[in-house]
């Protein structure tokens, strides 16, 4: 048959195959209490666009609103500083004090008034992985740390108690701003996730030795938030389930650790994993993979699959390099998991989502060089550098 021959009822029906085709990934579903328009949810990654600071600024707030209209069902803040002696990065956004709750409410207001959009804030103290003028990075254990150059101290007891009480008022602030759930970073080397690592934790007491003493301080801080924000507001994490480094994480305890957490009352999950430091050795290291190809997609399958028995009614979300929205549809029907995060192809297209919905199924434009990880440790703030190239080229030709 050739297209002239093709009637009305034909077309119609292409197109209906067509929309159907990705009905799964633009279904409705729920994190906990709070509904979420589509299965797609931009994965945390920090911006670098706060107030010297910590502020929320207006570059941030715009930065955020383009995402809005892009369709995206969940969008998760970059890290934000918990304590104001171990900010994630220059410009870091913080909640650190009441002082920043008026500011967060006009960026969460200004996000809800696109499309249904919900928005969550990631808490994040960078440890080990710190850099401040006077202060020494704190850790776990004091293990070497390559990208500085230095040894971390080792918190006492009573300052890993300090920290939950930290991590528990910022999470009071981030339910006072209006944000519709909070997530905690517990991956990629930062403090939470090297108390998990056997590689970062040779503690003794209370918060090491064992799995279970290793993952005290995220159920700790878990039930201190619940005691702040109530049992209806969602409590999230990025969790690290393998380090990719000998004598760091696996995906055996990785697993361990998803299922206490779970058990503890975690809202969902997302898996993460990979360190810093291994970027150091390959720009083709976890987290951060390159996608050259169908084939080098959904990296992190073979800990998702490991974790999806034990989840029960919290969710699961699966993050690592998914590209084309078939994927993403065939993953979501097959059960695989309940949501789909992207970071680095919202950053070439926050209009993604949009693109997909509306029809156009090609892969995401994200060539995964990593330019825009660059322009985010060279305090640039976040950006595609490849999409900046060509927009200048194209500003030469029209003038």
């Amino acid at each position: 048959m050739t297209i002239g021959q093709l009637k009305l009822n034909d077309f119609t029906h292409i197109i209906m195959v067509i929309k159907l085709a990705l009905e799964t990934l633009f279904s409705p579903k729920k994190i906990g209490s709070v509904k979420i328009k589509n299965r797609l949810m931009r994965s945390a990654t920090f911006e670098g666009l706060a107030s010297r600071e910590g502020y929320v600024t207006d570059e941030l707030v715009g930065f955020y609103i383009e995402l809005a209209r892009g369709g995206i069902g969940l969008i998760i803040t970059g890290a934000s500083a918990v304590t104001s002696r171990m900010t994630v990065g220059s410009r870091c956004a913080c909640f650190t004090d009441d002082s920043f709750v008026k500011a967060h409410q006009t960026l969460v207001k200004s996000v809800h008034e696109y499309n249904n959009v919900k928005i969550g804030a990631q808490l994040a103290h960078n440890g080990r992985q710190g850099s401040h003028p006077k202060y020494l990075p704190v850790a776990p254990s004091p293990v070497f740390y390559p990208l500085t150059k230095q040894i971390p101290r080792e918190l006492t007891g009573r300052e890993i108690y300090d920290i939950i009480d930290h991590y528990a008022a910022a999470g009071r602030r981030v339910y006072e701003s209006g944000y519709d759930l909070v997530q905690l970073h517990a991956a990629h080397g930062y403090l939470l996730s090297s108390f998990l690592s056997p590689y970062t934790n040779k503690r003794t007491d209370e918060f090491g030795e064992t799995l279970a003493g290793r993952t005290k301080i995220l159920i700790d801080i878990y039930n201190r938030l619940r005691d702040e924000v109530g049992k209806n507001f969602p409590i999230i994490v990025k969790l690290q389930v393998i380090d990719g480094v000998p004598g760091g994480l696996t995906i055996a305890e990785g697993k361990q650790i998803a299922e206490r957490l779970i058990k503890a009352g975690y809202d969902a999950i997302e898996p993460s994993g990979g360190l810093t430091e291994l970027q150091m050795k390959t720009d083709n290291a976890l987290p951060s993979k390159r996608i050259k190809s169908a084939d080098d997609e959904n990296y992190l399958s073979a800990a998702v699959k490991h974790i999806r028995p034990i989840m029960g009614n919290s969710a699961l979300i699966q993050v690592g390099g998914i590209r084309n929205p078939e994927t993403a549809e065939k993953l979501l029907r097959s059960g695989m998991c309940d949501f789909i995060a992207l970071s680095r192809p919202l950053i070439y297209e926050p209009n993604l989502p949009d693109r997909w919905k509306n029809g156009d199924h090609s892969p995401a434009k994200c060539i995964s060089c990593n330019s825009c990880l660059l322009a985010i440790f060279t305090g640039q703030g976040v950006h595609c550098a490849v999409k900046r190239k060509l927009e200048h080229k194209m500003q030469k030709i029209d003038n």
